[in-house]
C-alpha cells in the first residue's frame, strides 16, 4: 500500500517525457494515485523508467471515441491532471480542459509546456536549453572565456517545470477543496526557470552582481565558492562564503590566518583562487576530506553517481535506496508523520488497465464495453 501524506489524491498523467512524468514520479512518491495514460499501440511494452515508479498504467486508443470516454470517466474521478504537449493538442484529442472540467468541474489541469500556452514561441519546439536561455539563466553559468555551460536538464526541465508543477497542482488542489471549483495551471518552464533566478536579479538590481561570467558571488569567481583539482585528478567543492567558514577554509589548508586578508575584495580573488588551487593539489581528495570532515568549512567531496550512495552521510539518511536492482535517490522531503517512500516498480504500459479502471469505480458494464471495443488495452 502506498505511503505518504497525498494518499487521498487521485492523480491522472497523460504518459509524455521529461518534466511531466517527473512531477507524477513526486506525487506518486507521497503516495498519490497516479494513473499513467499510456497509448494503446505501447501496451506491454517499454523499458522501466524510474520516473514512472510508483504508478499505474492504463492503455487507451484516444483515436477511438471509446477512448476518450475512457479518458474522461477517469478524470471525472481526478483531483488533478497532468500533460505535457504542445498547446491545443489535449484539445484535439477531445480531452482538453474545457471538456475535462465541464466532466469534473473541480478538476486541476496542469499543463506542462516549454513556452507556455500564449505568446509568440507558444507553438515552437524546445528544449531545457533554449528555455533557460531565454531567462538569463544560462548566460551566468560557466566561465568566462568559454561559452556558457548547461546545467545538464535541471534548471528548466526539472526545477522550473516538474517542481513548479506539482506546486501548482497541488496549490489548485487545495484552493479547490473551499471552493469547489478547478482550473488550469499553465506552468510553462521559461517561467519557472525565470523564478529560479529571483535571488539574482535582485542582486544585479542592487549592484552585487555582474553580467561578466565567473566573476560574481556563487559563478566560480570567487575563490571561497569553486571547485578545486586534487593531487588524484578529483575534486573538492569549496563554499566557504561567511567569514567564519573562511576562517576554518583557511585553517584546514594550513595557511596563515592573514593570507587573504580583505578576502572579498573582488580585485583579489584571482589570486587568492590560484593560492588555493596550489595547495590543493598538494594532497588527494580523500587525504583533504579528513582534514576537512567534521569543521564548518564548507568543503565537500565531488563525488561521482556511483560513489554518491555510499557517502556515510547518504548512507545514514537513506538519501538513496536501492529499489527493485536500481540505485536511485529516495522519496523527498521527509515527513514525520506520513513518511513518503518509493512507493513501487515502473510500470509497464497498460500493466494495470483493468485495475485502475475497478478501483476507481467505474462500472462493470463500461469497463467491458471499453475493452471489446479496443480503446483500452491491458499489457
Amino acid at each position: 500500500m502506498a505511503s505518504g501524506p497525498l494518499v487521498d489524491v487521485k492523480i491522472v498523467e497523460f504518459a509524455g517525457i521529461g518534466p511531466g512524468p517527473f512531477c507524477g514520479m513526486l506525487l506518486a512518491d507521497l503516495g498519490a494515485d497516479v494513473v499513467r495514460i499510456d497509448r494503446a499501440e505501447t501496451a506491454g511494452r517499454g523499458h522501466p523508467d524510474l520516473a514512472n515508479r510508483g504508478k499505474r498504467s492504463i492503455a487507451v486508443d484516444l483515436k477511438k471515441p471509446e477512448g476518450v470516454e475512457a479518458a474522461l470517466s477517469l478524470i471525472e474521478k481526478a483531483d488533478g491532471l497532468l500533460e505535457g504537449f504542445r498547446p491545443g493538442v489535449m484539445e484535439r484529442l477531445g480531452v482538453g480542459p474545457d471538456v475535462a472540467l465541464k466532466r469534473n468541474p473541480r478538476l486541476v489541469y496542469g499543463r506542462m509546456t516549454g513556452w507556455g500556452q500564449t505568446g509568440p514561441w507558444s507553438q515552437m519546439a524546445g528544449h531545457d536549453i533554449d528555455y533557460i536561455a531565454l531567462t538569463g539563466a544560462l548566460h551566468t553559468m560557466g566561465r568566462k572565456d568559454e561559452p556558457p555551460a548547461p546545467p545538464l536538464n535541471l534548471v528548466g526541465d526539472f526545477g522550473g517545470g516538474a517542481l513548479y508543477l506539482a506546486f501548482g497542482l497541488l496549490a489548485g488542489i487545495i484552493e479547490a477543496k473551499s471552493s469547489g471549483k478547478g482550473q488550469v495551471v499553465d506552468c510553462a518552464m521559461i517561467d519557472g526557470a525565470a523564478s529560479l533566478m529571483t535571488m539574482f536579479y535582485n542582486m544585479k538590481a542592487v549592484g552585487m552582481w555582474s553580467a561578466e561570467r565567473d566573476s560574481n558571488l556563487l559563478d566560480g569567481g570567487a575563490h571561497f565558492y569553486d571547485t578545486y583539482t586534487c593531487a588524484d585528478g578529483k575534486w573538492l567543492a569549496v563554499g566557504s562564503i561567511e567569514p567564519q567558514f573562511h576562517a576554518e577554509l583557511v585553517k584546514g589548508l594550513g595557511l596563515p590566518a592573514d593570507t587573504f586578508g580583505m578576502y572579498m575584495d573582488r580585485s583579489k580573488w584571482p589570486e587568492f583562487s590560484q593560492r588555493i588551487a596550489d595547495v590543493v593539489k598538494t594532497k588527494t581528495r580523500d587525504e583533504w576530506m579528513k582534514v576537512f570532515d567534521g569543521t564548518d568549512a564548507c568543503v565537500a567531496p565531488v563525488l561521482s553517481m556511483d560513489e554518491a550512495p555510499k557517502h556515510p552521510h547518504n548512507a545514514d539518511r537513506k538519501t538513496f535506496v536501492e529499489a527493485f536492482g536500481v540505485m536511485q535517490p529516495n522519496a523527498a522531503p521527509r515527513f514525520s508523520r506520513t513518511a513518503g517512500a518509493v512507493n513501487g516498480a515502473p510500470a509497464i504500459a497498460g500493466k494495470h488497465s483493468n485495475d485502475v479502471l475497478e478501483s476507481w469505480g467505474i462500472a462493470a458494464d463500461r469497463r467491458d464495453a471499453f475493452l471489446k471495443a479496443g480503446a483500452v488495452a491491458q499489457g
